[in-house]
């Protein structure tokens, strides 16, 4: 428990410098430490926008060029998937197998990294582009660097070769993995190293699991920079839960991914693309007090946030 408590003052010692900092005018040197800033900041009403994937509408999703898009429109984050090669190279790839994402077939798990490199890259729409390759952990997060916070996803069972290829590329405190397990499996995993990952538990309030794990955080007085809240029905374990985050300091990060994350049908990113004025959904997560939304249409979203002055 001592290694995370440590971890958690750290990240408040590191807020408390970053506001220091913002109300002095100062410049911050990159921007991660802009959002970083924004983000550990109780007063700040900004909401961070997560790109899911990057731009996978106009490019291969978890590719260089879907994330330098991104980049491009301001996303604060973005999430990328992770699996491992045959001969242990970290990739970006969301499925188990290569067949829907480039013109090969086959389990990641079975391919040399050299043997992926001979497939290409495939659009949302079956498009096969010619000069674009399955990228690397590495490529991506020196791609990353200090421009943007990445959330490493479908990478926990690789913690140890995540934070080592962090430490050697110095980002770590710009990369942020989630997951599910127990208070105690967490401090377990993080006693192990030095320094960490930015950590930020799954709560499915709607689950007796996420119930639990939800109250074993609140029970042991552990308080992550925020939960991420996954419902499919509103209700009273939903309002329960968002005034305890809000009570004790956590930021609250939500997914419009797709209905079943955000409350069902006329809640997700589609309905507020399909709606006369996208507020009519994305408005609700802010009256919530939401500071983080995972969405699969950035630009939409940024532009919202941008007309009512929460996104710069």
């Amino acid at each position: 428990m001592k290694t995370l408590v440590k971890f958690l003052f750290a990240l408040a010692v590191l807020a408390a410098v970053l506001s220091c900092t913002q109300s002095n005018g100062l410049q911050y040197a990159t921007r991660t430490e802009k959002i970083l800033a924004e983000i550990n900041d109780p007063e700040s009403d900004y909401v961070a926008v997560i790109s899911h994937r990057g731009d996978w509408r106009n490019y291969p999703e978890n590719s260089i060029p879907a994330i330098e898009s991104v980049i491009r429109m301001g996303a604060d984050m973005v999430e990328i998937d992770v699996s491992m090669t045959r001969d242990s190279v970290l990739v970006l790839c969301h499925d188990n197998t290569i067949d829907r994402t480039t013109n090969g077939k086959g389990r990641v798990s079975d391919i040399t990294y050299d043997s992926l490199m001979t497939f290409n890259l495939k659009r949302a729409h079956n498009v096969v582009i010619d000069t674009l390759k399955m990228p690397t952990l590495k490529e991506a997060l020196l791609c990353c660097k200090d421009r943007i916070l990445v959330n490493v996803d479908k990478a926990y069972d690789y913690y140890d070769m995540v934070i080592a290829l962090t430490e050697e590329l110095g980002v770590t405190g710009q990369v942020l993995m989630k997951g599910k397990s127990s208070v105690g499996k967490v401090r377990e995993d993080m006693a192990k190293h030095d320094t960490n990952l930015l950590y930020m538990p799954v709560i499915d309030i709607n689950k007796p699991s996420g119930q639990a794990l939800f109250a074993e955080y609140q029970e042991k007085g552990v308080v992550p920079m925020a939960y991420e809240v996954c419902w499919t029905r509103p209700g009273r374990e939903l309002d329960e839960c968002v005034a305890a985050i809000h009570r004790t300091g956590s930021k609250l990060w939500v997914n419009t991914l797709w209905p079943s994350l955000c409350g069902g049908p006329g809640n997700d990113d589609d309905a507020a693309f399909a709606a006369a004025d996208p507020g009519d959904v994305y408005g609700k997560y802010v009256d919530m007090g939401v500071s983080m939304i995972q969405t699969d249409r950035p630009e939409l979203l940024l532009e919202y946030l941008r007309s009512i002055g929460r996104h710069d």
